[in-house]
C-alpha cells in the first residue's frame, strides 16, 4: 500500500526564519532573471487561512501532471531499463503488482537469508547535493540555507517540471501522482475519521508544517526570483499556468515522507534511493537500507529466505500503526506489528490543590498539563509511571514534584526507575481510568462507524470513503484491543 524504506523524524522541518528580510541575505549573489527551459505545468490555485482552530486550503484543481497511478506498472520496465543502463547491477527482483503493497519488488531467484540486494550506486541517489537541471534556482536555495527536506521538496517539483529534460524523469514518471498520505485527507475527514485517534493532531501539525514551509519559501525565495520558481508561466500553452505551488508541494512532501531514507553509514544523511523504494513493509523483518562502503551502493541484507514470486520486504522502523499511517498511509494487519503502540493521554487535574506547582515543575522540563504517553500491551515507559505519581501526589509530597516531573521528561541524571510506594495503588487507578475512558472513546467510534453515511453520487469519490473509513476502522479496533488488552494485563 506504501511504498517507502526505513525513515527519519516525525517531527517535520526546522525553521529558517533567518530569512525573515526584504532583501537579499548577504553574500546572496543576485541572479539574472532568466528561465531554465520549457517546464510542464499544473493549473492550481491556492488559499490558505490560519485560525485557531484549523488551516484551510482550497485547491480549485489538483491533477499532478507527472507520475502515474499507484498501483500502474506503465512505466515499470523503462525505469529498470534506464537504471540497469545508468549504473545498477542486474538484479534478483523486478517491479510487480502485489498483495501487500500493490506495487513491490518480487524475486526472480532464489534469495538467500544473510544475501545483500540491490547495490544502488551514489550517482543514481537523489540527495540535498544532487545536480539540478536548473542549476541557479539549486543555487538560490542552497545559498538561503534552506533545510534538507524543503530543498529535495523543491527539487523534485524542479525536475518533474522539466518532462524528459530531467536525469530523473523515468524514476518521476513511475512515481504515484497521488502517494498515499494523510496530507490529502480534508480536515473534514480527519476530524471524521480519527476522531478517537492521537494521530488526527498530529496529521493536523503534519499539514499545518507543510503549508507554512510552502508558504514560507514562496514568501521569502520564490516571490523574489519568479523567472527561476515561476507561479505563472507567459509562454503557449502555458498561459496562467502555475508550477510551483501548494498542490505540487504536497505531493513532493508525500513523496518524501513516505520514500525518503536515512542512511547511517553516510552520517544519517537522507536520500530518495529509486529501486530500493519500491521494496515494501512487513513487520516479521528486521532489515534497512543504509549504504555499503565495499561495495560503495545501497544495500540491505535480508533476513529471511524468498522463493521466485515472493515479494521481498524491508522494515521502515519499529513503528506503531498510528505512526505508519501518518507517514506511509496504511495500516497493518491486525495484531501483526509487534510495535504497535497506544498513546494513551494523561493530564493534570485543574482541580488539584497543586495545579500551579505541578505545572511549573512540568514547564521545567520542557512538559505541559497533558501529555501523551506510548504503551504496549506488555508494558509502559518509565515516564508514564512517573507523570502518574505526579498527577496523584499529594500537596505532602511537594518536594518530590520536581524530581517527579525530570523522571516525565526523560531528563534525569540517573536512570532509575522511581517508585514511591505510598502512592502506588492511586497512580495505577489514574492509569488505568485513563484507559476506560480511552476505550470509551474508540467502542463510541467504532459502533458509529457502521452508520456513518458513505452515499455520494462519484463512485471514485464512495472507493476513497471507503478506504479512509476502513483505514480508520482498523487503526482503532487495533488500539481499542491492546489499550484494553493491558488494562487487563495491568489488573
Amino acid at each position: 500500500m506504501a511504498e517507502a524504506s526505513r525513515t527519519f523524524h516525525t517531527i517535520l522541518l526546522p525553521s529558517f526564519s533567518h530569512l525573515h528580510k526584504a532583501q537579499s541575505p548577504a553574500g546572496f549573489t543576485d541572479f539574472p532573471r532568466k528561465r531554465c527551459g520549457h517546464r510542464i505545468v499544473v493549473h492550481c490555485s491556492v488559499s490558505t487561512t490560519n485560525d485557531a482552530s484549523r488551516t484551510k486550503t482550497t485547491v480549485t484543481q489538483n491533477t499532478i501532471p507527472w507520475g502515474c497511478e499507484i498501483d500502474s506498472l506503465e512505466n515499470a520496465s523503462t525505469l529498470q531499463k534506464w537504471l540497469s543502463d545508468s549504473g545498477l547491477p542486474p538484479q534478483k527482483m523486478a517491479i510487480q503488482k502485489v498483495d501487500v503493497g500493490e506495487r513491490g519488488l518480487v524475486a526472480l531467484k532464489n534469495i538467500r537469508k544473510g544475501e545483500k540486494l540491490l547495490f544502488v550506486p551514489p550517482s543514481l541517489v537523489i540527495t540535498a547535493d544532487s545536480k539540478w537541471s536548473c542549476p541557479e534556482a539549486g543555487e538560490v536555495l542552497k545559498q538561503c540555507s534552506v533545510p534538507d527536506w524543503p530543498l529535495l521538496a523543491t527539487y523534485l517539483i524542479s525536475e518533474a517540471s522539466f518532462e524528459k529534460s530531467s536525469r530523473w524523469s523515468n524514476y518521476i514518471s513511475a512515481l504515484p501522482r497521488q502517494p498515499y498520505s494523510l496530507l490529502y485527507w480534508t480536515r473534514a475527514e480527519l476530524d471524521r475519521y480519527l476522531e478517537a485517534s492521537q494521530i488526527r493532531e498530529r496529521a493536523i501539525e503534519r499539514i499545518t508544517n507543510v503549508i507554512g514551509t510552502y508558504n514560507d519559501l514562496r514568501l521569502r525565495i520564490f516571490s523574489k526570483y519568479p523567472d527561476l520558481f515561476p507561479e505563472e508561466f507567459d509562454v503557449a500553452p502555458y498561459y496562467g499556468s502555475q508550477v510551483f505551488n501548494m498542490e505540487t508541494f504536497k505531493w513532493s512532501f508525500g513523496i518524501l515522507f513516505s520514500r525518503l531514507v536515512r542512511l547511517p553509514s553516510m552520517d544519517g544523511r537522507v536520500a530518495l534511493v529509486p529501486w530500493a523504494d519500491m521494496l515494501n513493509h512487513s513487520c516479521e523483518v528486521e532489515t534497512f537500507l543504509d549504504y555499503d562502503k565495499s561495495s560503495q551502493g545501497v544495500v540491505f541484507t535480508t533476513d529471511q529466505q524468498y522463493q521466485p514470486g515472493e515479494q521481498v520486504f524491508i522494515s521502515y522502523g519499529k513503528k506503531s500503526n498510528g505512526e505508519l499511517l501518518l507517514s506511509y498511509g496504511f495500516v497493518p494487519r491486525e495484531g501483526t506489528n509487534p510495535s504497535d503502540s497506544v498513546e494513551l493521554p494523561l493530564s493534570l487535574k485543574k482541580s488539584d490543590k497543586c495545579y500551579k506547582e505541578k505545572l511549573e515543575a512540568l514547564r521545567k522540563y520542557g512538559l505541559s498539563a497533558s501529555e501523551c504517553f506510548p504503551i504496549q500491551i506488555t508494558g509502559w515507559p518509565l515516564e508514564l509511571m512517573a507523570y502518574a505519581y505526579l498527577v496523584v501526589s499529594p500537596p505532602s509530597m511537594k518536594g518530590k514534584f520536581e524530581e517527579m516531573a525530570a523522571a516525565a521528561s526523560n531528563k534525569m541524571t540517573s536512570k532509575k526507575d522511581i517508585k514511591y510506594p505510598e502512592i502506588d495503588e492511586q497512580a495505577l487507578q489514574f492509569i488505568l481510568d485513563s484507559c476506560e475512558s480511552s476505550i470509551s472513546k474508540y467502542s463510541r467510534f467504532l459502533q458509529a462507524s457502521g452508520s456513518m453515511d458513505l452515499d455520494t453520487t462519484s463512485p471514485k469519490q464512495l472507493n476513497r470513503r471507503v478506504f479512509l473509513k476502513q483505514l480508520a476502522v482498523d487503526l482503532c479496533t487495533n488500539t481499542e484491543e491492546k489499550t484494553e488488552g493491558y488494562k487487563k494485563w495491568r489488573t
